[in-house]
């Protein structure tokens, strides 16, 4: 059974990193393409990153710069590594596997001093 579980999610101040993880079981990541998403209250669900084939990844220009997106295969875990967070990157973040269209539960990130 194809299964997401985020974490990582958390409160951290204007300017701080935090590392989101996603677990995946019943596929490997290391051929899948993967993404990153959020949803900030009172608004739509927005494509953050991904990462396919041989890790080729795109990022949306909000993050360029700031986030990463990685996999390690040996643990089937999926990465985004966030940096010089802002306000604005306040939302649900969720994990996606394009292949199958599965969602991850979310998890919160919080950017507030």
């Amino acid at each position: 059974q194809v299964q997401l579980v985020e974490s990582g999610g958390g409160l951290v101040q204007p300017g701080g990193s935090l590392r989101l993880s996603c677990a995946a079981t019943g596929f490997p990541v290391s051929r899948a393409g993967m993404s990153w998403y959020r949803q900030a209250p009172g608004k739509g669900r927005e494509l953050v990153a991904s990462i396919s084939g041989p890790d080729i990844t795109t990022y949306a220009e909000f993050v360029k710069g700031r986030f990463t997106i990685s996999r390690d295969n040996a643990k089937n875990t999926v990465y985004l590594q966030m940096n010089s967070l802002k306000p604005e990157d306040t939302a649900v973040y969720y994990c996606y596997r394009i292949l199958t269209t599965t969602w991850g539960q979310g998890t919160q990130v919080t950017v507030s001093s």
